[in-house]
C-alpha cells in the first residue's frame, strides 16, 4: 500500500485534470483592481473553519488586508486553521487576526460585529450543505434556521453598517432544484437579492469540491484510515472544483461581482464531469490496491475485516473492498446545472467565469411572508416534511422534489 500519497496531486490529476487554477486568468486579468479593492480592507469571514471558507481565508490573505476576523461554531476547525496559516509562509497575515467560536445567529455576534467593524468585506461559508439534511422534520427546520433565517439577522445587521463587498454562498443545487437543501439555498438567493439595492451583494453556484469535509471522496480516505469499506453510488457524475478554486472563485465573486450577480464555474459537461464510482477506484490504485467489488454491505465489512487481521498481523493487504450500489435516496439529482433557462448570461465579464445577470428580486414584505408561514408551521406542533415541501413548492415553481422515501443515513 503507497504511503506517500500527494492528495492535491490526486485532485489534479484524476478529478479536476487542471494542471493550473481555473481561476489563474480570471486572476492574472483582475490583479490590480484585486489589489485595490482587497488591500488595506478588513474582513470578516462567517463559517470560515470549513473547506470552502477556509479556502476563501487563504486567497484573500494572499493579499494585504488590514484585520481579519474569523467566525465559526466548529472550535476544532478554527484551531486547525490558525495552525496551518501560522506554520506557512504563503500568507499574508495581519496584525489583527482573530477567531470566534461563536455562532453568527447568536446575541454575541452582534457583539463581536459591533467591536471588531465595520468590515469593509464580509464573506458568509455558514450553510447546511448536505441533501441528507432532510432526513426528518428537526433536521429540516435546524438547516432551514440556518440557510435562510439566520442570514435575514445578518443582513439586517449589515445595514447598520454597510459593506463595500458582501457575499453569501450557494448551491448549483439552487437551480431548479430537487431537494430542500437546494430549495432553501434558492430562497437564501432570493432573500439576499430582495436586500441587493441597498447592500452590495453577490454569490456563486459552483461544483463539488473536492475532498471537502463531509464529502463522499473525502469519506473513502477517513475508511481507509479506519481500516473500513468503501461504498459508492454507481454512475453519479458531477462537476468538481479543487478547494483552492473554490476559494479562489469566491474571493473573484465577492470582490469583483457587481450586487445581484450570481457566479458560476464554465465547465464543459463532456470533459469536467465525473462518476464517483472512477474516483473510487482510481484513488485505490493510486494506493497501490486492487478494487476488490463486493456485492452487499455485510461483504464489504467481512472483507475489511480480514484485512485488519492481516495487517494485526503485520501483513500487506494487497485488495480493499468497495460496494458499488444504484442511488435511490430522496432529492438526488441526477445531473448538475449552474443556471436555469430563463436566467440571463454574461460569459463575456471573466474568462471561465459565468454571471447570472437577472436573478429574480423578490420584495422584502414577500420574503417576510414566506419566513412567517415557515415560522408558524414549525410553531404548530403538526409539521410534516409533506407541508414544508408545499410551501417551498408555493413559493419556488421549479422546485420538483424527489421523494423516495430513503436517505443516506441508512447507508454506509
Amino acid at each position: 500500500m503507497q504511503t506517500n500519497f500527494n492528495l492535491g496531486n490526486f485532485i489534479t490529476t484524476k478529478v479536476t485534470k487542471r494542471s493550473k487554477s481555473l481561476l489563474a486568468d480570471d486572476f492574472l486579468k483582475y490583479t490590480a483592481e484585486l489589489n485595490k479593492r482587497i488591500n488595506g480592507k478588513k474582513v470578516l469571514v462567517i463559517g470560515g473553519a470549513g473547506t470552502i471558507g477556509s479556502s476563501y481565508i487563504k486567497a484573500i490573505l494572499k493579499f494585504q488586508v488590514a484585520k481579519l476576523v474569523v467566525v465559526d461554531i466548529n472550535e476544532n476547525g478554527l484551531t486547525e486553521l490558525v495552525r496551518e496559516l501560522r506554520s506557512s509562509n504563503d500568507y499574508n497575515i495581519p496584525d489583527e487576526f482573530i477567531t470566534y467560536p461563536v455562532n453568527f445567529g447568536d446575541p454575541v455576534f452582534e457583539k463581536i460585529f459591533n467591536k471588531h467593524g465595520p468590515f469593509e468585506i464580509v464573506a458568509n461559508f455558514a450553510a447546511h450543505k448536505h441533501v441528507r439534511s432532510e432526513k426528518d422534520i428537526f433536521s429540516i427546520e435546524a438547516m432551514l434556521e440556518n440557510n435562510v433565517l439566520r442570514a435575514r439577522k445578518l443582513l439586517d445587521l449589515l445595514l447598520q453598517h454597510k459593506p463595500e463587498h458582501f457575499f453569501c454562498v450557494s448551491t448549483d443545487k439552487a437551480a431548479n432544484p430537487v431537494n430542500i437543501m437546494g430549495a432553501s439555498k434558492k430562497l437564501m438567493e432570493e432573500l439576499i437579492m430582495a436586500y441587493s439595492d441597498r447592500l452590495p451583494i453577490k454569490t456563486a453556484r459552483f461544483a463539488n469540491v473536492a475532498f471537502s469535509n463531509g464529502s463522499l471522496p473525502l469519506g473513502f480516505l477517513e475508511r481507509l484510515n479506519k481500516n473500513q469499506p468503501w461504498s459508492c453510488p454507481r454512475g453519479i457524475r458531477r462537476f468538481f472544483v479543487s478547494p483552492k478554486e473554490s476559494g479562489e472563485l469566491c474571493l473573484m465573486a465577492s470582490i469583483m461581482g457587481e450586487s445581484g450577480d450570481i457566479f458560476f464555474p464554465k465547465l464543459d459537461e463532456e470533459r469536467d464531469m465525473i462518476p464517483f464510482d472512477q474516483i473510487a477506484l482510481d484513488l485505490i490504485k493510486k494506493m497501490g490496491l486492487t478494487p476488490d467489488i463486493c456485492k452487499t454491505e455485510e461483504e464489504a465489512k467481512e472483507k475489511a475485516s480480514v484485512n485488519q487481521d492481516i495487517r494485526t498481523k503485520g501483513g500487506e493487504i494487497l485488495t480493499y473492498p468497495i460496494y458499488f450500489f444504484g442511488s435511490n435516496t430522496s432529492g438526488e439529482k441526477a445531473f448538475e446545472e449552474f443556471f436555469t433557462d430563463d436566467e440571463v448570461l454574461d460569459n463575456d465579464s471573466f474568462v471561465n467565469l459565468g454571471v447570472v445577470k437577472n436573478s429574480k428580486k423578490r420584495s422584502i414584505q414577500e420574503i417576510d411572508t414566506i419566513f412567517d408561514e415557515l415560522k408558524q408551521l414549525f410553531a404548530s406542533g403538526h409539521v410534516t416534511k409533506a407541508a414544508i415541501v408545499n410551501i417551498l413548492k408555493h413559493y419556488l415553481p421549479n422546485f420538483e422534489h424527489i421523494e423516495t422515501g430513503k436517505g443516506l443515513d441508512s447507508k454506509m
